[in-house]
């Protein structure tokens, strides 16, 4: 069964990486075009791949993705890995 939320975040995320865009620069990519994001905001979007079809051509179009062939994402080898560890934080307990 496709996980279709996971397929629409490793779309986003490999074009993202192809382009060397991280999300804070297409935070500011889309303020240009006025469209209102944060990191925050699309770092969250991205994580969960619960985003809607109009964020994702918003951001497909600022970073320059005009053509995408979604067999590319198909095969495992080809998407954007997630971290299996989870993120480290440093804590000062003072």
């Amino acid at each position: 069964m496709t996980n279709w939320n996971d397929k629409s975040k490793r779309l986003l995320k490999s074009e993202l990486i192809k382009r060397g865009v991280s999300n804070t620069d297409l935070a500011l990519m889309l303020n240009e075009i006025g469209v209102e994001e944060t990191k925050a905001s699309i770092d969250s979007k991205i994580s969960r791949g619960s985003f809607s079809t109009c964020f994702l051509l918003q951001c497909l179009t600022v970073i320059g993705c005009h053509k995408i062939e979604i067999e590319e994402y198909e095969s495992p080898f080809l998407m954007a890995a997630e971290p299996n560890e989870p993120y480290k934080t440093t804590r000062n307990d003072k």
